[in-house]
């Protein structure tokens, strides 16, 4: 009879004993907790918001462009991807940013570090020809050649580019005097809804 009662015990232990565990521990597959964690990482202060947005800016756009080699020019899907930024940047009114030019390993340091800034000149012009305040795009800087994505002494297209980032905020913004981050995503989310709703009823119209 002990025996029995035994066997039948270890049968309910095991994975699947949900006493032995918190309440709905078995319900979290990992995904809903990490959104929920970084807001509370942000609101007491672990993350700083301008690296959240940084990461938000770099996953909804395209943040680099690519040059010909010993160019500034910018081609159309430079002007394309250009566009993708300077249409997310209008949206945060108080984020700063930067533009860091980059070359491939061809030629002279000094002529390559020239050259990058060129290209980070040329990225700042066009996004303030979009209606983007220069004075939020606090400075261009020049790499040069010292941080290639491909580790060759040939020319290299990938090497070849700018990159843009968030840096910041602009320093007495009104819609960052209250803290309330929130408001800086509510809108963006805004905006979403409503160009998803656009193209909801230009699909009824068609």
């Amino acid at each position: 009879m002990i025996v029995a009662m035994t066997v039948s015990l270890s049968a309910c232990s095991g994975p699947s004993d949900t006493f032995a565990r918190e309440a709905g521990g078995s319900l979290d597959e990992g995904g809903f907790g990490n959104p929920t964690m970084t807001n509370t990482l942000v609101g007491n202060g672990s993350i700083a918001v301008a690296e959240t947005l940084g990461h938000r800016f770099a996953s909804d756009v395209n943040t680099q462009v690519n040059f010909e080699f010993n160019s500034a020019a910018l081609d159309a899907n430079a002007r394309a991807a250009l566009l993708e930024q300077a249409n997310w940047i209008s949206q945060f009114p108080e984020v700063r940013f930067r533009v860091y030019g980059h070359t491939d390993l061809v030629g002279s340091n000094a002529a390559n570090k020239a050259l990058g800034l060129r290209r980070a000149q040329a990225v700042v012009a066009f996004l303030t020809s979009q209606g983007i305040s220069r004075s939020r795009l606090e400075a261009v800087a020049s790499f040069g050649e010292t941080r290639p994505i491909v580790l060759t002494e040939n020319r290299e297209r990938r090497n070849r580019r700018t990159v843009t980032e968030v840096t910041g905020f602009v320093k007495n913004h009104p819609m960052l005097l209250s803290g309330k981050y929130g408001i800086l995503v509510h809108r963006e989310y805004v905006q979403t809804a409503k160009s998803a709703e656009t193209l909801a009823r230009e699909r009824i119209v068609q």
